[in-house]
């Protein structure tokens, strides 16, 4: 069922100048937008502000289409309002006329969700409609279960949509593909052939004047409870039974329930020098800008293969990469040829789209000795789509695959759930560097950490 409306809700927003805008012109050059989008924020507005603030915003952050700009400008509407003004609600009930499956889109604080869902429910505005809620899907385990109360008393589950950018991107979407699109893959991807799996998200900035949010979130929360342990989802999980948004989620929580909630013996923290006297920081703050964990999977598939996850801010460079290790071959039957990595297979996330197996082919010469190669199957940094654009466009038409259904955000964070209270001390690192040394201690054994290099060997 399309939706025939849109609504967001904080329209004068960060949020909605940086990516909604864009998605929406986007949307509308493809022939996908041409239902009434009202803009609901509390400035005080017209419809023509919010149409030259949404052409402002993007020329700001993405490229003016003029023809597909003016097709999303004829369906702007504004509505201005408190959260909680009965009459405001009103107005926007008014607006939306003759809709009867609006979509919804709360693009404002989590603390304000509820007090917008009753708005809506008094004037009838949730009968039919569907809602679509931002991230972080709460802070815990219990405030993500009392988030998940607060939208089923007004919604259904199925009308449900957590928007993560990071699920609507070309190259997450790839590993996905890759995996179930290919059968050579399938045979060896298990723990008799998988030695370890390593997944670094890097990023060579600081906090970048978002001190005050980051020291109430952390890197735990901010990208590892949803993004990565998403990532480890897609890599580790079975293959659903058919394509239905509905067994792709559950073969993720199958695989969420599976894997065991970290200890602090698993995890390091780490915060980088100087980070104390970032703007909005505590002067002694204990928040993390770098994390490195082991985790353990406990399935047939996967039991004994170490997962291991390292994030974190002011590192070398920004990409995010996996390293899948091979086991060895049984007997090395080449004593002359020195030492070299296993077989392994590469995922390159970002800022490029790389999928590489590495591998060891003899070197010229008389000697049975070799060279260490990389077989690149894909190499494609082009996306055409943006995220939100994916992402919205599946909302409005109820295609909820790539988005997060209840039970699987509260298993995710039951996963991290027994360190959200630390973990251990933050130990400092310098800026520029992959983090605290002790880091290297939860990998020991396993030949260290794979850092991912920008310029791939030709």
């Amino acid at each position: 069922m399309q939706s025939d409306a849109l609504v967001f809700f904080g329209a004068s927003g960060d949020l909605a100048q940086k990516k909604v805008f864009p998605a929406l012109q986007a949307l509308a050059r493809d022939g996908r937008l041409n239902i009434p989008v009202i803009g609901f924020a509390r400035s005080d507005w017209t419809d023509a502000h919010l149409r030259e603030h949404a052409r402002k915003s993007i020329e700001k952050h993405a490229r003016l289409d003029r023809e597909a700009f003016e097709r999303l400008a004829r369906h702007l509407h504004y509505v201005r309002g408190e959260y909680t003004d009965p009459a405001a609600f009103k107005r926007l009930a008014k607006a939306l006329g003759k809709a009867e499956h609006p979509l919804h889109y709360l693009a404002i604080t989590p603390s304000s969700f509820e007090t917008a869902i009753h708005g809506l429910e008094a004037v009838g505005a949730t009968r039919g409609a569907r809602v679509v809620v931002e991230k972080p899907f709460g802070r815990d385990l219990e405030s993500a279960r009392a988030l998940n109360a607060t939208l089923h008393a007004s919604f259904d589950e199925s009308s449900i949509f957590r928007i993560d950018h990071y699920l609507g991107k070309e190259p997450v979407q790839n590993l996905l593909y890759y995996r179930f699109a290919n059968s050579f893959l399938e045979p060896i991807w298990n723990r008799d052939h998988v030695a370890s799996v390593q997944i670094t998200m890097a990023e060579a900035f600081g906090v970048q004047g978002r001190g005050a949010f980051y020291d109430e979130v952390g890197t735990i929360r901010d990208v590892v409870q949803n993004h990565l342990l998403q990532i480890i989802a897609l890599l580790a999980m079975d293959a659903p039974i058919n394509q239905s948004a509905q067994a792709l989620r559950d073969e993720k929580l199958r695989l969420f329930h599976a894997i065991r909630p970290l200890s602090p013996d698993a995890i390091v923290r780490g915060q980088f020098e100087g980070y104390r006297k970032e703007k909005g920081v505590a002067p002694d703050s204990g928040v993390e800008t770098f994390v490195a964990v082991r985790l353990a999977i406990d399935t047939w598939r996967w039991a004994g293969v170490p997962f291991y996850i390292r994030a974190g801010k002011n590192l070398p460079l920004t990409c995010t990469e996996v390293m899948v290790e091979l086991a060895r071959p049984p007997q090395n039957l080449f004593p002359r040829d020195p030492l070299h990595p296993a077989n392994s297979v590469r995922f390159r996330l970002s800022p490029d789209v790389v999928i590489a197996q590495g591998a060891r082919v003899k070197a010229p010469g008389e000697a049975m000795v070799g060279n260490n190669i990389e077989l690149v199957a894909h190499d494609d940094s082009s996306d055409t789509m943006l995220p939100y654009e994916r992402l919205l466009g599946d909302a409005l038409r109820g295609d909820a695959a790539l988005f997060t259904r209840d039970d699987c955000v509260e298993a995710a964070w039951a996963v991290v759930q027994p360190v959200l209270g630390g973990g251990g001390p933050v130990e400092p690192y310098a800026p520029g560097t992959w983090g605290p040394q002790s880091a290297d201690q939860l990998i020991i054994g396993r030949g260290g950490w794979h850092n991912p290099v920008l310029k791939d060997p030709s």
